[in-house]
């Protein structure tokens, strides 16, 4: 006579061999399980909860990525057109007009301002505002009132994204000014307006700019 395997022995058998039932699902329809007013205390209702919870998961995460891809997707078309109309442009004067449009229209920014200064108006705009315009300077926040009033001349402006360009011997400033005071408090946008400022330079550094 055999050895009588115990309930245990076969739990830690199932346990090493979780494929078991794989090949064999003719059993699973012949297994009985407890079934209970409590659906925590059924195995196979358990596994249908547990189902459904990692199916929910699952929806939500993929919503999420379908909406994180559709927003990457407009920004990318965004920016691709932001980038052609500048490299397309044929004088400074038709870049500032086009990048100031862009942002309006597109980009949906309140007050934008691409203005070119020569070294005395930059000097003066950082004593009158105390900031520091060097080369590679981003400005992001909110800021006093006054400074802002001083650079964008509205005062509805509650918080803006500076950018230092420089051009020869001129220094560009390309201002993104919201109505909203918490707009660019973070550093989402920084990345983007070093992008805009990088081509900016090369497009104005080009040699067949008309200045």
């Amino acid at each position: 006579m055999g050895k009588k395997i115990d309930a245990k022995e076969v739990e830690i058998f199932l346990l090493d061999n979780l494929d078991f039932f794989e090949s064999r699902e003719s059993l699973v329809s012949e297994l009985k399980f407890k079934h209970s007013s409590s659906s925590a205390s059924s195995l196979l209702e358990r596994q249908i909860l547990k189902l459904r919870d990692e199916q929910k998961d699952l929806m939500e995460l993929l919503s999420s990525f379908v909406k994180t891809a559709s927003i990457n997707e407009d920004l990318f078309n965004k920016s691709k057109d932001l980038t052609l109309s500048i490299l397309g442009a044929s004088s400074s004067e038709e870049i500032i007009n086009k990048v100031q449009e862009n942002f309006h229209k597109q980009f949906n920014v309140d007050n934008c301002i691409l203005r070119l200064h020569d070294n005395s108006e930059i000097n003066e705009l950082e004593k009158k505002t105390g900031m520091s315009f060097h080369k590679g300077s981003i400005h992001c926040g909110s800021f006093s009132q006054e400074k802002m009033n001083l650079l964008f001349n509205d005062n509805e402006v509650q918080s803006m994204a500076i950018a230092v360009i420089i051009n020869g011997k001129d220094i560009g400033l390309l201002m993104l000014g919201s109505y909203d005071r918490t707009k660019y408090l973070g550093d989402e946008d920084t990345t983007f307006i070093e992008y805009i400022r990088d081509i900016l330079e090369k497009r104005f550094a080009s040699e067949d700019m008309n200045v």
